[in-house]
């Protein structure tokens, strides 16, 4: 991958939500639809996301959750077809792991449907046995609508 014109960035304040949203609409069929509201969120709570652009084109995205030194997860790994098989996914990828919170992390997991070759060149791993899930927890009926009240500790 020799494009000067092609960049790497990790500031979130740059991403342009409407390209984000497009970009994933195109290349990702587990994400299309989503709402820049809801996008906007999960930046927000995400470190480190990083994007890619070709000049002023959006054409790669990742973003990782971690508690900085156990377990991370990267989420929402997406590389535009035309750029696709020229290193930049790979670069993405490696960006994302050498950034200074996830470097010493444990644990790196990720989800794929169908890119499992891909990942394994980089490095990763199958891991059938740890992984479980739950949907809509929030939506789900049997879910107690309780409030918890934190009460902040007096210094005596």
């Amino acid at each position: 991958m020799n494009n000067p014109q092609i960049q790497f960035s990790d500031r979130k304040s740059e991403i342009d939500l409407y390209q984000l949203q497009e970009l994933l609409n195109i290349s990702a069929f587990w994400a299309k639809g989503r709402s820049i509201e809801d996008l906007s969120i999960a930046i927000a709570n995400s470190e480190p996301v990083i994007s890619v652009s070709d000049s002023e084109r959006l054409i790669g995205f990742a973003r990782a959750t971690s508690d900085g030194i156990y377990r991370a997860t990267i989420w929402d790994v997406v590389i535009h077809p035309e750029y696709r098989s020229s290193g930049v996914g790979t670069n993405l990828v490696e960006t994302i792991l050498s950034h200074p919170r996830m470097r010493w992390v444990e644990r790196i997991y990720l989800m794929t449907t169908n890119q499992q070759e891909f990942y394994k060149k980089i490095g990763f791993q199958p891991n059938t046995t740890t992984t479980m899930v739950i949907h809509n927890l929030a939506k789900l009926s049997f879910v107690p609508n309780t409030e918890v009240q934190l009460q902040e500790s007096l210094g005596e």
